[in-house]
Order: C-alpha cells, then structure tokens, then sequence
C-alpha cells in the first residue's frame, strides 16, 4: 500500500492477489442465476409452490443445477471474499502501533457501501440486495481481526451449529407427526377408532397441505403482483419498496442474513489466515480440499433437492444440513477455482473474469438494471411471469455474457468501473484517476465489492 493525504492508498500493482478477483467475477456473474427468479417471476407462486412457474423435464433439470451448485454458494463465495478483503485492507492495523487510519478508511467505506446498497433497493428496486446486508455485517469486523483462524472458524460456525440444532429438532418434531398421520391413515383405512392425539396430528398435516394449494389470500397477493407489473414505474417502485419492508424490516429477515454473513465472513479471514483463499497452498491441498467439501456439500444437497421435489410436508434433512452444505459448496469453488489457477489452461479460460471481479460491483448493479428495468419491467420488454426455470437461465446465461462484456469493452478505456470510481473517490475523500493513464488499456486495482 502506498501513501495518500490520510496515510493510506488502494491496494495496487502486485500486492492485489488475481485469483480473489477470478473468484469475486465468477460469483458477482453467477449470482445472476438465482436473482433473475425474484425479478422474472410471479414471486406469490413461487413462494407457494415453485413447481407453478414452470415443470418441464427441462425446468426440473434447471432448478435442480441452481439449487445444488449455485443457490446460496456464490454470496457465500462473496462473503468469504469479503472476509480475505478485509484482510487486506486492515494489513497494517495488524500491529499494536497500527495508524488509526486504517480504521478510518475501513468504517468509511462500509458506510458508504451501505448507502449504495440503500439506492440498489430504493432507486434500482432489488429487494435481493446484497450490499447492505455486507455493509452491517462488515461493522462488526474490526474488533476480530487479531483472532487466529481456529477461533474464527469457532464464532463463524455457530450459524452452522444453530441450523443443525434447530432444524434437527423440526426434523423429529416432523417425524413424530409423521408417524401419527401414519396410525391415522391406517386407522381410518381398517375401520377402526382414531386415537385423539393421531387424529389431532391428521388435522394439523392436512393444514400444512392447505397451505401449498390456491387459496383466496393467495389469489389477492396475485393479482396485487400483477396490477404492479402492469402498471407504470411508481407502482412497480411501490411493490417492491413494500415487499423489502415487509420481509427484511417487518419479518425480521435482515437480521438473520446480516448474521449469516457475518459469520461466513469470519469464515473468509480464517481461510486467508491459512493462506487457502488467496492461493498459498498446494495443488494436492486443493483438490483434497474441492473433493471432501463438494462431497459433503453436493451430496447434501442433492438428497435436499430430492426431498423438496414432491412439495409434501414430510421431514427433510436439507432443514439440519443447509448452512452447512452451502458452506462446504462455497469454499468447494473457491478450492476449484485455485486448482485451476495453477495451470496454463485454466489461468486463459478464467483470465477475463479478473477484469469482471474488478468492477464486480459496477456489474453488479448493470445485472439488476437490465434485468429489472429492460427485461421485466411493465416500461420494458415486459417478460415477467412468462418464463419457467429453464427459460430464465437461458436468460440469466444472457444477461451474464452482455454483462461480461460491457465489464471487457469499458476496461480498454476507463481505468475502473464507475461504481468503483465513485466508492473510491468517497472512501479516501481523494478525487481518483477514472482513465487510463496515458492510454494504457488496463483496470487498476481499487476498492470494488467484496475486496479492498
């Protein structure tokens, strides 16, 4: 790190690490996969029952790539990223005569992260946001910075350990109603009396299928959901300021993803103190490392996605294993993603998604406004609602490639993406160079989403 007017400069040149900006364009792309769902759907059928927006052999095969592979893994990814760039940006407040300034620049930035995370929900509209949520859980980080990396991974396990207890305990519960319904069933089938607690069960299981099928309040939330995509910008605006209010304010969501990012992020500094995220370990560490984490974390998984399928109320382990296995997928791909880094090959294919990492947070922004205000919107192409899962990868695959390229295209003539221009410029109070300097087509290291 240089010096600037406060003491401290971006990081730049080689003390930036390639493979977190590899990793950080690959998640900030791939992350697209499962937003475009919120953005193309009628969200009241698919938080009913995600079958209704489309089941064709070819959405099940969709669905099924995106919830074991991607669904979770790439904010996890982010979230660990955010963890290693923390780590980087704080290297010199590691000491006990570290310069307050760091300090400074680290709460500055976050705050202004968080108000461009306030403008992606409130002017862009995506209620999916991830950039508040990272802004409130990076308040939390400073103090944990001198723990060792057992410790960390300690506190940053025990979202972990709460998924595991409190839905191991759903998980009996559900067994146990399960097996009355069960005695119900067999009771009724021979005629015979229904004991009061069993029949007690059968009513409480046939509620609990009431909920997945149509209902009145279901048909008013649709047709409140349509009005809005029918309409012009204020009411599009409207329902989607509500929907954030409603389910990150009102129902306590923000909350539980600020926590959970929190913890994955102290995850993320633990797995930089061990030198694994920024590639400081072996090819053989590595591929040990993808095996037993995608063998757990995919095989989880996959026996969840088969559990959810039938779209019945009966007990699945995916309640117990989740946080766990989205865990383990995510640092799967950060071990893939460095194992391919260390040959000839891998290095090429991945090359251009450095250029994207660097400006992950401009193309982040360009993925919600394409998909948001050209694609889905009622003043746009107005594709919303039309598509079943298979046909929004399809388009999520497009909007990722226009995305890539606009990153590519804008990084022969401008030295940084705007947002990072602009995030910069506010974190060090210090106007940055926006071209190249001289001409030279290449992006200069600066503060982007989820580095230093």
């Amino acid at each position: 790190m240089g010096e600037v007017a406060g003491g401290i400069a971006p990081v730049t040149g080689r003390a930036r690490i390639e493979v977190l900006d590899v990793l950080r364009g690959l998640a900030i792309l791939a992350i697209y996969y499962m937003n475009v769902t919120m953005q193309a759907s009628a969200t009241t059928l698919l938080f009913a029952d995600f079958r209704w927006i489309g089941w064709t052999p070819i959405d099940r095969v969709a669905w099924g790539f995106v919830t074991i592979f991607l669904e979770g893994t790439q904010r996890g990814v982010l979230e660990l990223l955010f963890g290693a760039g923390f780590m980087v940006l704080t290297a010199r407040a590691m000491r006990p005569d570290g310069p307050v300034a760091v300090a400074d620049l680290f709460y500055r930035r976050t705050l202004w992260l968080l108000f461009f995370g306030l403008v992606n929900v409130f002017v862009v509209l995506w209620v999916g946001d991830i950039l508040t949520v990272y802004a409130i859980a990076s308040l939390f980080l400073f103090p944990f910075r001198l723990l060792g990396p057992k410790a960390l991974v300690a506190l940053g396990s025990l979202m972990m350990v709460a998924n595991l207890a409190m839905g191991g305990m759903e998980y009996v519960d559900r067994v146990a109603l399960q097996t009355k319904v069960e005695r119900a069933q067999a009771a009724r089938i021979a005629a015979i009396p229904v004991a009061k607690d069993d029949a007690k069960a059968l009513a409480e299981w046939n509620k609990k299928l009431e909920r997945r099928r149509p209902n009145e309040k279901m048909a008013k939330d649709l047709v409140k959901e349509r009005k809005a995509h029918a309409g012009g910008w204020l009411p599009y605006a409207s329902y989607y300021w509500d929907g954030w209010m409603k389910f990150m304010i009102g129902k306590g969501l923000l909350v539980m993803v600020v926590v959970e990012a929190f913890c994955t992020m102290l995850i993320g500094i633990a797995l930089w103190k061990w030198r694994i995220i920024q590639g400081g370990r072996t090819s053989r560490f590595y591929l040990g490392l993808m095996l037993a984490t995608y063998g757990f974390g995919l095989t989880a998984r996959a026996i969840g996605v088969v559990e959810l399928m039938p779209m019945l109320p009966t007990a699945k382990t995916i309640w117990f294993t989740q946080e766990a296995a989205r865990i383990a997928v995510s640092i799967g791909h950060v071990a893939a993603v460095n194992l391919a880094m260390r040959s000839v090959a891998g290095t090429r294919v991945l090359a251009p998604l450095k250029t994207v990492g660097r400006m992950a947070f401009s193309v982040y922004f360009v993925e919600q406004i394409i998909g948001l205000h050209i694609l889905f919107a009622p003043y746009g192409f107005n594709l919303w609602g039309r598509y079943g899962h298979a046909g929004q990868f399809a388009i999520a695959t497009g909007v990722i490639v226009v995305s890539a390229l606009a990153a590519l295209i804008w990084a022969r003539f401008f030295a940084m993406g705007p947002l990072e221009w602009a995030w910069r410029s506010l974190a060090y109070w210090q106007h940055q160079p926006f071209r190249h300097p001289r001409g030279v087509p290449e992006v200069l290291p600066g503060p982007t989403l989820a580095a230093a």
